[in-house]
């Protein structure tokens, strides 16, 4: 299955691995290595995840982060990559605003 990454995702990923980088060298490279392999996954596992907020949600592996997704037409449609500690409500309303 095709994966697509909205312009958002892409967003949240730059700005957690600034966070990461920012706390240890090399540690922003580490989080965006892990966090392809867990987006990868999805070409396999895509719908198995539990629904949160509307949208599938895959926890990744290694960090405390969320990858938001939903399956269109045949393609994976990640929306947002979060960080999980976040308030809940905030989640909702940057998953509901941005898509």
């Amino acid at each position: 299955m095709l994966i697509r990454l909205l312009a958002s995702a892409k967003d949240d990923l730059k700005a957690e691995a600034r966070f990461y980088e920012d706390n240890q060298p090399g540690l922003g490279d580490y989080f965006l290595s892990t966090l392809y392999a867990d987006i990868d996954s999805l070409a396999f596992l895509a719908g198995i995840h539990i629904k949160q907020f509307g949208f599938h949600r895959l926890l990744t592996k290694k960090f405390s982060c969320a990858i938001y997704y939903d399956i269109a037409d045949g393609i994976i449609v990640v929306s947002a990559i979060l960080d999980t500690r976040r308030d809940p409500n905030w989640i909702n309303t940057r998953l509901t605003e941005n898509n």
